[in-house]
């Protein structure tokens, strides 16, 4: 098996081996003839050069696997040859004729390993034929991904365009409530089409635009655009100054993501802690990391649904279970394109905890070795104190 093993690291390398194939046999061919002089002239010593024959022999089928039909013409040779030059030392009586069943016994072993090595390449073309159909696959689905968004995206901008103007001169409750039924839905229908089309181009190596990217002073900007979107208690927690290399509208969305889905599960008043933590080594990404965290007291995630949460389309139950189904799988995406993680850590009732790990690559941290907390009212003061620049809006 060892041959088999060899044949295969051969066949993806031999390229970068130091003689070409047709060099190999032709070494070979002058090395069996070498040992079968040795056969002829040293009586006594026959088995070793015998032996060195079919071994070598056996490692360059390994090596080579060339077709059937030549390898059963060298066989062949390899068993003529190789008789002959024991039958004369049985004709000299330097050997028992014994000595002659070793060659259809070592022939009997070069066909076995020639069966394994076969099987070995039909099993490994197999497998790759299985893994280009799945290459193939993921391509053409991010492709359809990716035009699906683009086709969708024009159409429902013009359809949200000419609801929104209909809105404005309707004034009758019925209409307004159906006006805004479908303003909703246009506006969930854009969300889909832009989350899809994100996801689909992930895996494109060109997908992160990455810059300089100080992650408390960018928390900060986000927390002040979200407090006006809904009423919860808006927190800060620890605010490590960490700079690292991220793409800043790709992070936005991710994080944008992941509060669009707390501010759903919590209700009026629960809180929604942002922070920002540098640690050492962990399991997730090799080297430091950075831990972008948000954390909020609602209903946590049931624990039947957790394995599921970055299923793409997979949305809870209950009444606050609307959503476009893909929030969460962009921010593992997004994370992962970072060359990071996502983890989610919940406690059905008391509310969740969603990690964004990113690799922190060279000394950008300054730990603040502190926890603080930042309620609404004292937020402002901080971030104009980082001279953050908080305006915009999601």
């Amino acid at each position: 098996m060892l041959a088999v093993e060899v044949a295969s690291l051969w066949r993806r390398g031999w390229r970068r081996w130091p003689l070409r194939p047709g060099w190999l046999d032709a070494a070979w061919a002058l090395f069996s003839v070498l040992n079968l002089i040795a056969i002829l002239k040293f009586a006594d010593w026959e088995t070793i050069p015998f032996h060195f024959i079919w071994i070598s022999f056996t490692l360059l089928y390994g090596f080579r696997t060339w077709p059937a039909r030549p390898t059963m013409w060298v066989l062949g040779a390899v068993m003529v040859t190789t008789g002959a030059g024991i039958g004369l030392d049985v004709a000299r009586g330097t050997e028992p004729p014994e000595e002659l069943t070793e060659v259809p016994l070592m022939a009997a072993m070069f066909v076995a390993m020639v069966w394994h090595a076969r099987r070995k390449l039909a099993a490994d073309h197999r497998s790759q034929l299985v893994s280009d159909e799945n290459a193939r696959l993921l391509a053409t689905q991010r492709r359809f991904l990716q035009d699906a968004s683009h086709q969708l995206r024009t159409p429902i901008t013009i359809a949200l365009g000419h609801a929104e103007l209909l809105a404005d001169e309707l004034s009758g409750p019925r209409q307004s409530k159906d006006l805004n039924v479908i303003l909703g839905e246009l506006t969930r229908l854009r969300r889909i089409a832009e989350r899809l089309l994100v996801i689909a181009a992930a895996e494109d190596p060109e997908f992160l635009n990455p810059e300089p990217l100080a992650l408390d002073s960018f928390i900060m900007d986000v927390l002040r655009r979200w407090r006006p979107t809904a009423e919860r208690s808006w927190q800060l927690g620890r605010l490590d100054k960490v700079t690292v290399q991220a793409d800043r509208e790709r992070l936005g969305l991710a994080i944008d993501a992941v509060l669009e889905n707390a501010v759903r599960h919590t209700a009026n008043g629960n809180v929604i802690k942002l922070s920002v933590t540098a640690s050492g080594a962990g399991p997730l990404v090799p080297g430091p990391d950075v831990r972008v965290t948000v954390t909020d007291d609602g209903s946590g995630i049931p624990a039947e649904l957790l394995p599921h949460v970055f299923d793409r389309f997979r949305v809870g139950d209950g009444p606050n279970a609307r959503g476009t189904g893909l929030g969460l799988p962009l921010v593992r995406a997004v994370a992962r394109a970072h060359g990071g993680e996502v983890l989610v850590r919940t406690w059905p009732g008391q509310g969740s905890s969603f990690e964004l790990v990113i690799p922190l690559h060279g000394d950008g941290t300054e730990p603040s070795g502190t926890s603080t907390l930042v309620s609404d009212a004292g937020m402002e003061a901080k971030a104009e104190h980082a001279g953050a620049n908080l305006e915009g809006s999601i």
